[in-house]
């Protein structure tokens, strides 16, 4: 973790779960910090927990990553902040139960896909620049066990994870052809004890079915998120030092990833049988 001391680390949901926790775990490893996030009080609250044990530069701003000339804008003040930057950390997501692909509309595809790939592509690409000032820089974007398998009920979840994968994967082979000072890791979490669940979006036609539904959807998540958030960040950040290619993080993201290897066509069928309706969250 000596790696991260004096050095400057972006971190995008920095207002609860894993980004607070990356937030807390940068800052006590004397890196200073640049933290987004679209709610204020959460981050504020991220900010005010960082001072408490710690006395590097915090910087924070307020905006939707969906917004592409905000996340310009933010790299802009953070170029005038600290000049340049070492750490990337894509991390801000959202979750979307809508039910099957037919019933998911286009709108919630376009508001999904705008914070979960184009967020993540837009922090990249903005904030290249001045990771390619520093020293050493890496990149890690942030995707999802269901970036490598595809479950029921989550076509648009899946989309963008799986966008994130094949983007990142992509952007790693290209840098290391390049011979570039910068890396970059795919995370794939399994399920992490966060809020990401309760704050995501649910498609309500107003039934008491809808509201049912919801709840279920919630207690499942809950039931399957194994890994907190804090260790999740240990991870992520043990992974950076490795500069790994790849992280899997949590037994159920480990079996599923063998699971899709060993059983690329069947692998839905068989986790239908050992999870049953929990796999549809």
């Amino acid at each position: 973790m000596n790696r991260f001391n004096n050095s400057v680390a972006v971190v995008t949901g920095a207002g609860s779960g894993i980004g607070r926790q990356l937030a807390i775990q940068l800052a006590q490893a004397g890196a200073n910090l640049a933290l987004a996030d679209i709610t204020p009080d959460q981050l504020k609250e991220t900010a005010y927990l960082i001072s408490q044990t710690s006395s590097v530069r915090v910087f924070t701003k307020v905006f939707d990553v969906a917004d592409q000339a905000a996340v310009y804008d933010f790299a802009d003040e953070v170029k005038n902040e600290y000049g340049e930057i070492n750490l990337l950390i894509n991390n801000a997501g959202v979750a979307l139960g809508s039910g099957p692909l037919w019933t998911t509309s286009v709108d919630d595809f376009k508001w999904l896909m705008g914070i979960n790939f184009y967020g993540v592509l837009s922090g990249t690409k903005a904030f290249f620049p001045l990771l390619e000032k520093a020293s050493w820089g890496h990149i890690v974007n942030i995707s999802s066990i269901f970036g490598i398998i595809s479950v029921p009920t989550q076509a648009a979840y899946n989309a963008s994870k799986f966008a994130v994968r094949g983007m990142t994967d992509a952007l790693r082979q290209e840098l290391e052809i390049a011979g570039s000072s910068i890396s970059c890791t795919t995370v794939h979490p399994g399920g992490i004890k966060t809020n990401i669940a309760r704050s995501g979006r649910f498609v309500d036609d107003g039934s008491s079915a809808s509201l049912e539904k919801r709840d279920e959807a919630i207690a499942n998540f809950d039931k399957l998120a194994r890994t907190t958030a804090e260790t999740a960040a240990e991870k992520i950040l043990y992974a950076v030092v490795k500069n790994k290619r790849r992280l899997l993080i949590g037994a159920d993201a480990k079996l599923m990833d063998i699971l899709q290897r060993l059983f690329p066509i069947h692998y839905g069928a068989i986790l239908k049988r050992v999870l049953g309706s929990s796999v549809e969250f």
